[in-house]
């Protein structure tokens, strides 16, 4: 069996897939092709909402390249800040992104404060933007955690059911002793697919976002909507990890807390802007 063969066995499937593609010689990771489209669709869809709101398309051009640079920094640094037992030993790997070590929720921080930033110096509604721009971020991470797929990672503990996964142990990135100890006698491993989950939950998300955008009563709670929602759903996946960032050796995950902590703000906001900020103005 190839290193590259990955099979879902209990739905009948088998794919061979490879981490990269080589151009001219230069080996292209398919993760870094797939986070490219997931940008460019994800600007494409909030220049679209832009316009369709009327505001200025250009101001999320300008925004777009610069969060580009912010967002990949705040995603390296929030992971080098919860792996520093390694890194405070290994300081120039902390500038090599080649080999992964990106977190979604360093870069999604380093955007929220990038924009809140460009549109205090532009004077623009920062909510609005931020409901404008949630839009292209969550198509993004649709698309991204495809890319965890082919780098063989992000996925979670043991599972042999209905849509369990089984990857070659040479090729699996974060295998726990458990998962090793339970190898199939070909070499395979079987686990939760939690890179799918999170695709599917987020499509699901997008879905309703879509929808509720024409039917929200202030700023904002597009965006708090997503801090909902995605909050309650990385809050459920992250318990199935293996590749979990803790808090210290506590064994805590601190995505999972981050994720409670966004999803109790998503639902405060959302319920101060229409209700409570309802009946001010009423008065």
């Amino acid at each position: 069996m190839s290193n590259n063969t990955i099979r879902f066995p209990n739905l009948g499937i088998e794919l061979h897939i490879g981490k990269s593609i080589s151009i001219f010689g230069f080996e292209i990771a398919y993760y870094g092709i797939i986070i490219a489209i997931g940008m460019m669709l994800g600007v494409w869809i909030a220049l679209k909402e832009a316009k369709r709101t009327r505001q200025n398309v250009d101001d999320y051009y300008d925004f777009a390249i610069i969060t580009l640079v912010t967002g990949i920094i705040g995603a390296r640094l929030y992971y080098v800040i919860f792996e520093w037992s390694y890194y405070k030993d290994n300081l120039l790997q902390i500038f090599n992104i080649r080999k992964g070590g990106l977190a979604i929720y360093g870069g999604i921080i380093a955007s929220v404060i990038t924009l809140l930033i460009f549109a205090k110096i532009r004077k623009l509604n920062a909510l609005q933007m931020l409901d404008t721009a949630v839009l292209g971020l969550i198509i993004g991470q649709i698309l991204g955690r495809w890319g965890n797929f082919c780098n063989r990672e992000a996925f979670g503990g043991f599972y042999d059911g209905l849509f369990c996964m089984q990857i070659p142990l040479t090729e699996a990135n974060g295998l726990t002793a458990e998962l090793m100890a339970k190898a199939t006698s070909d070499g395979f491993v079987s686990v939760h697919p939690t890179f799918l989950y999170e695709s599917v939950w987020n499509l699901c998300l997008f879905v309703i976002m879509f929808w509720y955008r024409k039917r929200k009563k202030n700023h904002g709670e597009v965006f708090a909507l997503y801090l909902l929602g995605y909050g309650i759903g990385r809050a459920i996946i992250e318990a199935l990890r293996t590749d979990q960032l803790t808090i210290g050796n506590t064994g805590i995950a601190v995505s999972q807390v981050l994720s409670v902590i966004l999803a109790v703000l998503g639902m405060a906001y959302i319920l101060w802007s229409r209700f409570i900020r309802k009946e001010k103005k009423a008065e």
